[in-house]
């Protein structure tokens, strides 16, 4: 599916979603992702959900987002509260979705001029 929101042209937003990919500004992904408006990371180890770890979620302390997105795949799954504890206690919010939902609030949050992450499992 593509997405398509006019913005700022400097900010990253998700511009297409699919079967084991996602695309940021017409640029492919076929691995897990965090995206914010400036950046897009490919560092964040996260393989799969069942694979998340406290460290997975302690990797977004350090950008100090409002919300952070976790896109879980093809369907929605929510991890235990212990495993993003820290972030809890750091004042971050995080909303569980499957990935297309993730992509498409993202994109909404972004134009909004909010802080938010998304990390997208695909």
């Amino acid at each position: 599916m593509s997405l398509h929101l006019q913005t700022n042209s400097t900010q990253r937003l998700f511009t297409g979603h699919g079967t084991n990919y996602v695309a940021v500004n017409g640029q492919r992904f076929t691995q897990a992702v965090v995206v914010t408006a400036e950046a897009v990371r490919t560092d964040w180890s996260a393989t799969d959900f069942d694979s998340l770890t406290a460290a997975h979620f302690d990797y977004f302390l350090e950008l100090q987002p409002e919300v952070i997105l976790l896109g879980t795949g093809a369907r929605q799954q929510f991890a235990h509260p212990n495993l993003y504890r820290e972030l809890i206690h750091a004042g971050i919010a995080i909303e569980f979705m499957d990935t297309p939902a993730a992509c498409r609030t993202y994109n909404i949050l972004v134009a909004e001029d909010r802080k938010v992450a998304a990390a997208v499992l695909v």
